[in-house]
């Protein structure tokens, strides 16, 4: 029994490793059992039969898309100091994560908020989540740097929050679209930048 459920966590894994790839390059709407099932040599059954539905599966994929962005950028932020140690960790994990993307288009939550920003349903619904949890980590460093003196009593979270989230979908844009090879060295500068102009005391 236990080397069952083992198997079905790894078919259930590949299905997903293959449907992320696909669904970075054709979209979650594109993604489809029927080219997912000849990527894997699986039937259409099989493929989907983990998740319950195409629906659940796109649900699945997107999850994963997550995890892998929360594991580049997040995790290795929070082994710093909170605050402002925090936010240049987490510029450098964010920027190298763009550079070096683990997905064939770039920054998965990036485009599936293209996607899926006028089309309400439980995949935006479950994007918002992820995207409102993220942005909220980031007003939260803000927030505590501002607190500890580094940055300006006047800066507003949020504004910062927009400032670095619109680098790097434009670094994104750039690096995908216009081949721009500088792009994530740029938004890297651009950010610690816009960090420098709030801080409350001598730029470091």
């Amino acid at each position: 029994m236990r080397k069952s459920a083992e198997e079905a966590r790894r078919t259930r894994d590949r299905i997903v490793g293959v449907a992320v790839t696909q669904a970075s390059s054709a979209g979650l709407s594109g993604l489809t059992i029927g080219s997912l099932a000849e990527t894997l040599d699986m039937s259409k059954a099989g493929v989907v039969g983990p998740f319950g539905s195409r629906a659940g599966l796109q649900l699945a994929a997107l999850d994963r898309a997550v995890e892998l962005f929360t594991e580049a950028v997040v995790a290795p932020a929070r082994a710093a100091e909170p605050g402002l140690p925090c936010l240049h960790a987490v510029i450098d994990s964010w920027c190298a994560y763009l550079a070096d993307s683990p997905f064939p288009n770039g920054c998965f939550v990036t485009a599936a908020s293209c996607e899926l920003d006028g089309q309400p349903g439980e995949l935006r619904a479950r994007l918002y989540d992820a995207v409102t949890r993220w942005r909220g980590f980031l007003a939260e460093q803000i927030t505590t740097a501002r607190a500890a003196g580094d940055l300006s009593p006047d800066l507003d979270p949020e504004e910062l929050v927009s400032i670095l989230t619109g680098l790097a979908m434009a670094a994104n844009q750039e690096i995908q679209l216009l081949g721009d090879e500088g792009a994530a060295r740029r938004a890297h500068r651009l950010m610690r930048a816009a960090l420098a102009q709030q801080r409350s005391g001598p730029a470091a």
